[in-house]
């Protein structure tokens, strides 16, 4: 055994660190949380100042025990779990297992280690400089424990008896539910309006351009002032037979300066958005970048720890980033000093760096051979956007044409030419949800006051105002940080938690509240206001930071929280399951008189009379009363074939579908329509045959005809051809606009594709 023991929480970071350390140095990892709250009511002793009952991890048993047995044979034990308050906390655990096991005595040191990136310079000048661990961290890292642990365990039985059991309600997964339901609810209550805007179609030579009506006798439009066709109609009667004479000419130099280097958050959004990875997706790439890949000369971490909100970057980092620049572009493209980023984050860290590579030499292309598609996608990005930050602004002419036709209307064409691309010649970050027009990049040509001009064609557009758009990973990101709920290492696993307990569905890459998760979200903000509150979430989350930095003590913070949250829960005892769950509609049941709800069932929300079960009425909730049957319809000559019952046609949340009379004693069910059967054999089973289905939102799948029994499904359709390089059955059609459509396997880790047809020319 080595006199000197190391812990750290990855065993992939071990093997890189033992390779810079050497044979001095045993390393051993924790494999991630050591000591986890005991899961049962009463862990967290809110009457001794919030005193925790902890227990060893079952599935880290094996480890902590190694760290132990090598604990007994180290003289010098550092402590080298991640750089940041989940990591102290860790440090902080296996301290406390040891000091249990009494293996802590004076014949031995114990220090903590902290390195943002896994170098070798940085991880020796780590080991050289210890520190002890930070009291402060831990108690930060304790709190939030607590609190989701008092939050979870008082509201989710709460939502067991109230609304259905399995159900669960998190301190930040709430809040964030209730950010994408009250979006679904401004969906809905949107009314379209409709305007109009007026273009002129003009070229000067060769150069066609447009311009679009900006003013209209003397006074300056605004985008309702034309609300209809017959205004429009109007002003292009009037404007017929007009002259176009350019009025004025304006020009304008712009410059638009790089992003910063990446964050947690900032660099989440853009992995969604360039990448279409999911936030889960981008951080766990992210974390085996920084743990070490083998580049052919060993292992080594290719970026910085990326749980961070500093935009900062090391004095190292810069020197070597504006030498990269001044040896590979023009001297143009380095400005004269490093460029300083201000971070926006209230707490963000000064010591900790922005997400960049460990070093700007280590190219995309020098170790692409060495990296998985994800890993290479991720890390270039990461590669551009730092290089980027510390290059020149790029530089653009803009003119501006204001053009008048007859005395009444001046119409406005716009141009944009870019003359240096600066940063944008390596990186442009890209946005959500940009409106139509925001800037037009057109190329204009030379005009001059006074200049007479053709009008080739003078037209109108109908417009109708857009929902404000659902959310996309990216956007959701987005708003977490602006309101402050949870933390940028929190927004991954909080969007992880609501796909997971069904809260929300993904439409098109944008979500959706499932009945469920409307029914919850109602709930807590009918009912425990404060605590989806977005003001009162971030201030919590202020408190916890105060905690880390010594500015606070957590007990106070906890105590102050619980004796109001806990009187509420006790107050909202007695709330009745209707009262939760049932939505009283002004409307009368037509079978019996009495009044409806919406109410929640196992399939989804759906109205049905309040006075059930009495009264058995029910319709889908998107259907008109005065077409829905107020009785099932019986289909014909035929019976239920489990227990011979009527067999009716019904309507549940996916549609209407076929099911047993006798429901709930027999639960047989089958699709109104036959799905059409492919005659392709089940590549997973060989019993079935795959069938054409659709999903939920009307997209076509194919799964197996057998299904449950066998869940075998591809979005693309089958043909009956063993892949040629692994031999699967199996393979499908896929079709896109950049490749045509193609034969490709559809195990992923084959990666087989032949081209069948070439990309439509249109």
């Amino acid at each position: 055994m080595s006199a000197n023991l190391l812990i750290v929480e990855s065993p992939s970071k071990a093997k890189t660190l033992k390779k810079y350390l050497g044979p001095d140095f045993e390393i051993l990892a924790s494999y991630g949380h050591v000591r986890g709250l005991v899961r049962k009511d009463g862990s967290v002793d809110t009457e001794h100042d919030f005193k925790m009952k902890y227990q060893i991890i079952d599935k880290n048993k094996k480890h902590v025990d190694a760290i132990c047995s090598a604990v007994k044979d180290a003289q010098h034990v550092f402590l080298a779990t991640d750089p940041d308050r989940e990591g102290e906390a860790i440090s902080w655990h296996i301290m406390e297992i040891l000091k249990d096991k009494k293996l802590t005595g004076k014949d031995r040191t114990f220090k903590r280690v902290v390195f943002h990136e896994i170098t070798e310079a940085a991880v020796k000048n780590a080991v050289a400089n210890p520190r002890d661990i930070d009291g402060d961290m831990v108690d930060a890292q304790q709190a939030r424990s607590a609190l989701d642990y008092l939050v979870g365990f008082n509201l989710s039985p709460l939502l067991w008896r109230k609304v259905r059991s399995g159900l669960s309600a998190g301190r930040v997964q709430s809040p964030a539910l209730r950010l994408i339901c009250e979006r679904e609810i401004e969906i809905r209550a949107f009314t379209a309006q409709e305007y109009w805007t007026i273009h002129l179609d003009s070229h000067k030579a060769r150069t066609k351009f447009g311009a679009r009506l900006s003013a209209w006798q003397g006074k300056k439009l605004d985008q309702f002032d034309i609300p209809d066709e017959k205004a429009q109609t109007a002003i292009l009667t009037a404007l017929q037979g007009k002259d176009a004479k350019v009025a004025n000419v304006e020009k304008k130099k712009k410059s638009r300066s790089p992003a910063a280097p990446f964050t947690t958050s900032t660099l989440q959004q853009e992995a969604v958005r360039k990448l279409g990875m999911t936030t889960d997706r981008a951080m766990r790439t992210a974390q085996q970048l920084y743990e070490g890949v083998d580049v052919g000369q060993g292992t080594v971490g290719l970026i910085t720890y990326m749980r961070t909100d500093s935009v900062n970057l090391a004095n190292e980092a810069l020197d070597e980033i504006r030498e990269y620049i001044g040896s590979n572009f023009d001297k143009d493209y380095l400005p004269s000093a490093p460029v300083v980023y201000k971070n926006k984050a209230k707490n963000a860290q000064e010591a900790h760096e922005a997400v960049r590579p460990t070093s700007i030499l280590r190219t995309p292309d020098a170790v692409k051979p060495y990296l998985s598609a994800d890993q290479f996608k991720l890390y270039q990005m990461i590669w551009k956007r730092t290089l980027a930050c510390q290059m020149t602004p790029a530089r653009f002419d803009t003119v501006g044409v204001d053009i008048e036709v007859g005395a009444e209307a001046v119409f406005r064409a716009s141009g944009q030419t870019l003359v240096f691309p600066g940063f944008i010649a390596v990186y442009q970050e890209d946005q959500d949800d940009v409106e139509e027009g925001d800037e037009d990049e057109a190329r204009l040509p030379v005009l001059e006051a006074g200049e007479v001009l053709p009008i080739d064609k003078l037209f109108g557009e109908q417009h109708f105002t857009q929902p404000p758009p659902r959310y996309s990973e990216a956007s959701l990101v987005k708003s977490l940080e602006e309101f402050g709920i949870g933390r940028p290492s929190t927004y991954a696993s909080i969007i992880k938690t609501l796909k997971d307990r069904e809260y929300v569905d993904l439409d098109k890459k944008r979500f959706i509240p499932t009945d469920t998760g409307e029914v919850v979200n109602k709930f807590l903000t009918d009912h425990f206001t404060q605590y989806v509150d977005y003001n009162f979430t971030a201030r919590m989350e202020d408190q916890l930071d105060d905690i880390s930095t010594g500015k606070r003590e957590w007990v106070p913070v906890l105590d102050e929280f619980w004796k109001r949250f806990h009187e509420q829960v006790v107050e909202k005892q007695s709330l009745s399951r209707k009262e939760v769950t049932q939505e009283e509609l002004d409307e009368l049941c037509p079978k019996c008189g009495n009044k409806l709800a919406i109410r929640l069932g196992k399939r989804g929300r759906f109205i049905g009379c309040t006075t059930y079960p009495e009264c058995d009425y029910t319709r889908n909730l998107n259907e008109d009363a005065d077409t829905a049957p107020t009785e099932p319809e019986v289909v014909e000559g035929r019976v239920c074939p489990e227990d011979g019952g009527q067999l009716l046609i019904k309507t549940g949340r996916y549609g209407k579908f076929i099911g047993c009379a006798n429901y709930p004693k027999c639960k047989h069910i089958e699709p109104l329509e036959k799905p059409k059967d492919t005659g392709v054999e089940c590549p997973l089973c060989h019993k079935g045959t795959l069938t054409e289905k659709k999903s939920r939102y009307g997209k076509l799948f194919y799964s197996c005809s057998t299904y449950p029994k066998c869940t075998y499904a591809t979005w693309n359709p089958p043909i009956a051809e063993p892949c040629p390089k692994c031999n699967w059955p199996v393979l499908t059609l896929k079709t896109t606009k950049r490749r045509g459509v193609e034969k490709v396997c559809p195990q992923k880790e084959c990666g087989y594709a032949e081209q069948v047809s070439p990309p439509d020319a249109n």
